[in-house]
């Protein structure tokens, strides 16, 4: 099972790393290649480039380990053994698999026509629902008083929104204070029912009059935007509509043809 899960790692590998476009340096003269760098991280999906620098070293360095080893066994008769004859047959045939059956899912998913597509756009648009999103910044105080001068504070500001954020930044315990109590787009459901209730129920640059008091303290809120809820637009849904449909249609040409295969075969199991 081990030798199995290996194979089909490393063919995945050579699929999608099969050309080194960085420099990554060389040992004793063999570049190291993307290959490497992904075959080092695994099957994560975590990119190189993203991690830090003490993180892409310490990857490096074992990939030189690696590499080091690997120029080492080339020294060996491993190469002529049975065992590495026989996995190495095995990646190939993993390999020329997936680059089959990747090449029928884009020739399948290319031959879609749009009018397939928009239709079933057009019969499920209910999957394709956004929900109503708020855009708000709070300030958060751990008493009711406190949160009414807040109030009172910014009702006597001729800027209102200026004064808010001042007093974010230097009154609210919330981890959003430093940013002037900021805290971006957010759906209902993802704030307490208090907090989205009262946001909801505010206009566009509106502030709430009175505390707003949930399992963390009182808030003030000022609603910054809202967007409600409605349908993706068609472009927007097209390429996970056309994935879905290649899907679907991809599992019914594997399973036709697999049925076709074993007719024709000469199977025998023990």
């Amino acid at each position: 099972m081990i030798k199995k899960n290996i194979t089909i790692a490393l063919a995945s590998i050579l699929m999608v790393t099969a050309v080194n476009a960085k420099d990554y340096g060389t040992v004793n003269g063999t570049p190291i290649t993307e290959t490497d760098i992904q075959m080092t991280m695994g099957p994560s999906g975590m990119k190189f480039d993203v991690l830090d620098d003490a993180m892409k070293k310490r990857v490096l360095n074992i990939v030189v380990d690696r590499t080091l080893l690997t120029q080492a066994a080339k020294k060996t008769e491993v190469s002529k053994s049975k065992e590495y004859k026989e996995q190495l047959e095995a990646l190939k045939s993993g390999l020329l698999l997936d680059v089959w059956m990747k090449d029928m899912m884009n020739k399948i998913e290319k031959d879609l026509t749009k009018e397939r597509v928009d239709e079933l756009y057009k019969k499920n648009k209910e999957r394709y629902k956004t929900p109503k999103k708020l855009k708000a910044s709070h300030i958060l105080v751990k008493t009711e008083d406190e949160a009414k001068a807040i109030i009172k504070e910014i009702d006597e500001a001729k800027d209102k929104k200026a004064k808010f954020i001042e007093l974010a930044k230097s009154k609210s315990t919330g981890p959003s204070g430093s940013n002037g109590g900021d805290l971006g787009w957010f759906s209902l459901d993802r704030m307490v029912p208090e907090f989205s209730s009262a946001s909801d129920k505010l206009k566009k640059g509106e502030y709430t009059k009175e505390p707003v008091k949930t399992q963390f303290g009182y808030h003030v809120i000022m609603l910054d935007d809202r967007k409600d809820a409605g349908i993706k637009k068609f472009e927007e849904v097209e390429a996970e509509i056309r994935e879905e449909l290649a899907g679907e249609d991809f599992g019914k040409k594997i399973q036709e043809l697999t049925k076709e295969l074993r007719a024709k075969a000469k199977i025998e199991l023990k």
